[in-house]
């Protein structure tokens, strides 16, 4: 009897569990459904009283409407070609910088890393004036450069890949060298392998990150040629288009896209890393 009891109670939890995750997912998800909703919504749907939350008909011309009247073309293209600069170049310093502090002993290491997470405790806000001045004596204002330059290296991703290859056992560093593993060849062929889930997971968090950056690239650009999809959804179509929420929420839901697709594409990653990380060899 104790055992059904059991059994029921088990049952019930996991009901009542996964009934409160798929609430809580809902929520979360509402806005962007709200607005895929609309964004495929006549004007006249849109203004429609009682609202309709699901289209009688789909209307596919805001999409087209927000990619001619925005340029969302160039707009998306400037975007990629940031966010992924910037996230390779994160990739790259941190990397570098985090295999020096995890598996190289030099004078000031100490005082070098600690400087390192200082920069950590700076919000953005503070360092805006500075960047631009640097940017600016450096001939690079309103340019794709000045855009990324100051975004190459992170503090974030230095102290994580430095724990993380941490938590690689030297044996794996003594053998390589026996074997005559010189230490470039190790971080290439051992080290980055083994890390594979980490730098995804980075990857995607610094694609993200710079995606949908709005403060600096509102201070650095001004040419409507090297503006982002952030600048563009925000400045133009809802100061050009006030009212056209169809063509807006269009523009939104395209600006979703390219960051979705990047977490689907590392997704298997974290899979992967999930499914090794209680292996020990």
């Amino acid at each position: 009897m104790n055992i059904n009891v059991y059994k029921v109670r088990r049952i019930v939890g996991k009901i009542l569990m996964h009934g409160l995750m798929i609430t809580l997912s809902f929520l979360v998800l509402m806005p962007l459904l709200l607005g895929l909703s609309v964004s495929l919504q006549t004007r006249t749907q849109v203004f429609s009283y009682p609202p309709s939350f699901v289209p009688s008909t789909l209307y596919f011309g805001n999409y087209a409407d927000a990619w001619r009247l925005g340029n969302l073309g160039r707009l998306l293209l400037n975007s990629l070609l940031a966010s992924s600069i910037v996230m390779l170049g994160k990739l790259i310093t941190g990397v570098t910088s985090g295999y020096a502090f995890s598996h190289f002993e030099f004078k000031g290491k100490g005082f070098f890393f600690i400087a390192v997470i200082i920069t950590l405790m700076l919000p953005m806000q503070i360092m805006v004036v500075p960047l631009f001045e640097l940017v600016s004596r450096l001939g690079s204002a309103n340019r794709l450069s000045g855009l990324v330059f100051p975004f190459l290296a992170s503090a974030t991703t230095t102290f994580l890949l430095r724990q993380h290859f941490l938590t690689i056992p030297k044996e794996l560093l003594e053998a390589a060298q026996i074997d005559g593993c010189g230490p470039i060849k190790f971080l290439l062929q051992i080290l980055i392998p083994l890390s594979g889930p980490s730098l995804a997971g980075l990857a995607t968090i610094n694609f993200l990150t710079m995606w949908n950056a709005y403060l600096w690239p509102l201070v650095v650009i001004n040419s409507d040629k090297q503006k982002v999809i952030q600048q563009g959804v925000k400045m133009m179509f809802a100061s050009a288009t006030e009212r056209e929420w169809g063509i807006i929420m269009a523009a939104t839901i395209t600006a979703v896209i390219p960051p979705l697709l990047v977490f689907l594409l590392s997704q298997r990653f974290f899979v992967q890393g999930i499914a090794t990380q209680g292996i020990k060899e």
